[in-house]
Parts: C-alpha cells; structure tokens; sequence
C-alpha cells in the first residue's frame, strides 16, 4: 500500500512539474528582465524582478485591439461548438443507425487534415464569401478544429445519462424534445460547460489559422507572432506570459464544472 501510494504521488508530482514548470519559466522571464532570460541556475523568483516588462508589452499599440478580437473569437468559438457539437452528440448518445461508429472516426478524422495544406483553399473561400480578416471567419475556422471534442465529448456526456430518465418524462406527458431539455439537459450541464471551456482554450492558443485569415483583425496569438517576432527576449516572455494567464485563470475558476464533467463520464 506504501509503495502504491508513493508511486501515485510521484505520478502527480511528475505531472505537476511538467505543466506547471514551463509557466514559472516564462513568468520569472518575463518579470526578471533581460538578465533572468540568461541566468543559471535561476532564482525560485528573481531578485529585483519589476513588471516593467508587461507594462512595456501592453503599452505595444494594437495589443489591445487583438485582445479584444481574440475574446470575440473564443466566445463565438464556444458558442458554435457547442451549438452544433450537443445536439451532434445527443444524436449520437440516443439514436441507432447505420453507419454511427463510421460517423465517430470521421468526425475524429477531421483533426487528421493538417491547417497548412487548407490554408490556401480556406483563405480564398473567405474572401469570396466575405468573412476573411473578420472575427466570425477566424470563429468558423477555430470551431471546426473544436467540434470534434466537443461532440465526442457530449456524445459520452449524454450516453452515461440513464435512458430511463427520458422514459419516465415521456410518460408523465413530455415531448423528446421537452424530455431532452428539462431533464438530460440539466445534468449533463457541467459536462456541456467544461466542453465549451476546453473551446474557448483551443480558440485562444490558436495561431496558424489566425495568422492566414487575418491582416488587420488579428487575434492575440497571430498580433505576437507578427510584432514580437524581432523584440527583445524579455517582452516576447512578457507577451507569453500574458497570453497563458486567461485560460490558466479560467480553467482554474471553473473546475469545478470539470470535475462534474467526469463524474457524470465515469458515473
């Protein structure tokens, strides 16, 4: 039982370190200055460090600007994903036909097309249809790396959600529709909440597919590869370091819905 145990926290230790490992690198980079970039063996936090790095990177004119487009595109992200991705996933959850599983692996074979070879198709399709370098061009382009998480997601969501539940709303007067709604609905929320946030995080790091779309409307992720590319060490830390914060906070703010997710998955 000892060994069992010391096994397990070492496994959580070992994980620990490998995600939060790389966030301290960047975070006392991009306080410490020019200097902590080159230091070894580094400070568990560097003396003297000033956060004039991270006002020297917000103070970068359009910083702003693309924060502002990058939330819009997440948001919209979210919002698509999940309206397209759980009804996608209840169908799959509840209904038999032909052909499911093959759906399954074609749905997962969507993320087997690399975004470099479509690049080219994607951005002329967006011009002639008037989306290119607008938010809900990128948006579509994000959803589509999305939607397949999110339907297999809801798919698993919905499937551990007893059937019977529905039977018993069907009998007491209910639509499958009504059923759906006031009774599977409600409790596979948190899943549904925790699969929009997993949306809202790919639509953030993104930055290939932002990079092409966009020329004037850029994202956060696509502005830093374009303006930091040249700076100094310390602001493209700084700008690092600010672009993982927001997901790191909202994943953190609602983990709760996280957990809920695979206690329903595993109920």
């Amino acid at each position: 039982m000892t060994l069992r145990r010391g096994i397990f926290l070492s496994g959580i230790g070992v994980i620990s370190a490998w995600v939060l490992l790389p966030i301290w690198l960047i975070a006392a980079s991009a306080v410490g200055g020019q200097g902590q970039i080159s230091a070894w063996p580094k400070p568990l936090w560097p003396a003297g460090g000033t956060l004039d790095g991270l006002a020297s990177f917000l103070a970068i004119e359009g910083v702003w600007k693309a924060t502002a487009n990058s939330v819009a595109v997440a948001l919209l992200t979210m919002a698509m994903a999940i309206l397209l991705g759980a009804p996608a996933g209840y169908a799959l959850a509840r209904f038999n036909f032909r052909g499911a599983n093959l759906f399954r692996v074609l749905v997962l074979m969507t993320r087997a097309f690399p975004v470099a070879i479509l690049a080219l198709p994607l951005t002329v399709s967006f011009i002639r249809f008037g989306v290119y370098d607008t938010a809900f061009g990128v948006a579509l382009m994000h959803t589509t790396l999305a939607l397949p998480f999110a339907v297999l997601v809801s798919a698993s969501l919905f499937q551990a959600i007893p059937r019977e539940l529905e039977e018993a709303a069907w009998v007491f007067g209910c639509t499958r529709w009504q059923a759906a709604m006031r009774v599977v609905l409600p409790l596979a929320l948190p899943g549904i909440v925790a699969t929009a946030i997993f949306a809202f995080v790919i639509s953030w790091n993104e930055v290939f597919a932002a990079s092409v779309l966009t020329v004037r409307n850029r994202t956060l992720t696509a502005y830093l590869l374009a303006v930091l590319s040249e700076s100094p060490m310390h602001l493209q830390f700084a700008g690092g370091f600010l672009l993982i914060v927001p997901s790191v906070l909202f994943i953190f703010l609602v983990r709760k819905h996280l957990f809920a997710m695979w206690g329903i998955a595993n109920r």
